[in-house]
């Protein structure tokens, strides 16, 4: 293994749903500690089924071996927003996946973070027939740049969306970062925090760099 990558975008006071505020501090307490509140979407994060009420299922239930595999990266060039991503958008990538793999779209989008309307608002969107192949591909986790897989002011399809993947237990993990950083092919792993009933969580994403996946 050559290097670990982080993936994660850092959750930070005055992003859409994180906040900040001392709880101790050196000069009065000896020590310094904050409170944090965090949306449960912020950031770099994975949905659990129950986010869209695919199943019951929450993120403390499920499995962590769900949240890290054997990775194809599709590098998509001029992904225009509010583009419709398809199976054609892969490339070679495509006829990689196997089973049981993950996958992750590199098309740029984390560079627009700083947009917040931008970023939010003109996402590009994973087509239908792209989350059905994914499901048919029988992928186990897909991984985006964009805070959202499909449109968050739609909530049609938003909702039709999320629940074609995580309702096939397919982990959904959005909000990455340096995806430019990878090569085709390596080892990913987004653990989310143990909430319990929770229904997703922020993740702390890694790509270990020259992983041999054949071995």
């Amino acid at each position: 293994m050559d290097a670990i990558i982080d993936l994660t975008v850092p959750l930070k006071p005055g992003m859409r749903g994180v906040s900040v505020s001392p709880a101790y501090t050196i000069d009065k307490d000896g020590w310094n500690a904050a409170n944090w509140s965090i949306y449960s979407h912020a950031g770099t994060h994975v949905d659990a089924q129950i986010h869209f009420g695919a199943a019951p299922t929450t993120i403390d239930q499920v499995p962590l071996d769900a949240f890290c595999g054997r990775a194809w990266v599709a590098h998509l060039e001029n992904v225009e927003p509010r583009a419709w991503l398809t199976p054609a958008d892969l490339g070679a990538v495509a006829d990689q996946v196997e089973p049981g793999d993950c996958l992750l779209l590199h098309t740029g989008w984390s560079l627009h973070i700083e947009d917040t309307a931008l970023y939010r608002d003109g996402l590009p969107r994973i087509s239908d027939e792209l989350a059905n192949w994914l499901v048919e591909r029988k992928v186990k986790l897909i991984g985006v740049e964009a805070p959202s897989v499909a449109d968050v002011n739609d909530l049609p399809e938003v909702t039709r969306i999320h629940k074609i993947l995580l309702g096939a237990g397919v982990t959904i993990c959005e909000g990455l970062c340096n995806l430019d950083k990878l090569g085709e092919k390596t080892f990913f792993m987004a653990l989310p925090l143990k909430l319990f009933g929770g229904d997703g969580s922020p993740a702390r994403a890694v790509a270990l760099q020259g992983y041999d996946p054949s071995r």
